[in-house]
């Protein structure tokens, strides 16, 4: 039943993110991490939501962090 949802993980870049309609989030949430982890996405995120009226769940791959290594110095 799951196995029709697509999941388009591998075209996704940091900071973007896509939405599927769903009856039932929960077992959609888990699924689509599932196939995350299977194609080494490995910081991916999920969140039930309502987008243009339809109820789904929101994936994402969060953006890159600031780098900690840019930090300026006073003198």
């Amino acid at each position: 039943m799951l196995t029709r949802y697509r999941f388009p993980w591998q075209q996704l870049e940091r900071g973007q993110a896509f939405f599927v309609p769903c009856l039932d989030p929960k077992p959609v949430m888990e699924h689509g991490l599932k196939q995350a982890v299977s194609v080494r996405v490995l910081n991916a995120r999920a969140e039930p939501g309502i987008y243009g009226g339809a109820i789904g769940v929101l994936f994402y791959v969060p953006p890159p962090s600031p780098s900690r290594t840019t930090r300026s110095s006073s003198a």
